[in-house]
């Protein structure tokens, strides 16, 4: 049998070579130049990460310079109607299938008889909502319902349809967070949410509002 023998690896250097220049260009969509400039501004620190893990530095370079496109895109942004509409099919077709374990009780008020929830702040919105007196209908929204944005489609959580009167909005669409802290939410999710915003705003209606709610009680100082 042969000795065994202890061997060091150096992970300050790599073998292999990388168009650092082309693989950013071509996941960011920037031509070479612009990346050069990009990268040529980056910390010696930073930009020494490159030698310990290529692949890695390449990813999140154009991640971040992604992140920095579409919020400059955002800016920018606005919607136009069309005419196409979603129908109540929405909620039936191409449905997965669920995790009924998740879904608790029956309910009242919700589209289905029971709503499958992801969290237990989702679950507490679920029963504030099925309990409330000036709350009409409300459905948690299939990912089919989708609303293009530049950094990807997206989908809110939830649509309320209130009782008119006390409320002023007939219908409002709601989407709950863990944390109402934007510094909490990663820069993707923010820039999606203004986009929501944006497109909502677009509709020019009164009775048709969107906003990002933690809890129940948030939800009707919104909307009383």
């Amino acid at each position: 049998m042969k000795p065994s023998r202890r061997v060091t690896v150096d992970h300050s250097k790599t073998t292999v070579k990388y168009d650092l220049v082309g693989k950013v260009a071509e996941g960011t969509g920037l031509t070479r130049r612009t990346v050069a400039r990009i990268l040529s501004g980056i910390n010696r620190v930073k930009f020494d990460l490159y030698r310990v893990n290529p692949e890695a530095f390449i990813t999140n370079t154009s991640l971040l310079i992604n992140e920095q496109k579409a919020t400059v895109i955002i800016q920018h942004l606005s919607y136009n109607p069309i005419e196409e509409r979603f129908d109540s099919s929405i909620f039936t077709e191409s449905q997965v299938v669920e995790n009924w374990s998740a879904a608790g009780s029956p309910l009242k008020h919700h589209i289905y008889d029971y709503a499958v929830t992801d969290s237990k702040i989702e679950r507490k919105f679920v029963t504030d909502l099925d309990t409330a007196e000036d709350v009409v209908v409300y459905a948690k929204l299939p990912k089919s319902f989708q609303i293009p944005t530049p950094v990807g489609n997206y989908t809110p959580d939830w649509a309320v349809s209130f009782k008119e009167g006390a409320v002023k909005h007939v219908y409002f669409i709601a989407e709950t967070k863990g944390s109402m802290s934007s510094m909490q939410l990663k820069l993707i999710e923010q820039s999606k949410i203004e986009c929501a915003r944006r497109f909502f705003d677009r509709l020019q209606t009164d009775d048709v509002k969107y906003d990002v709610v933690d809890s129940f009680e948030k939800l009707m100082q919104v909307v009383t």
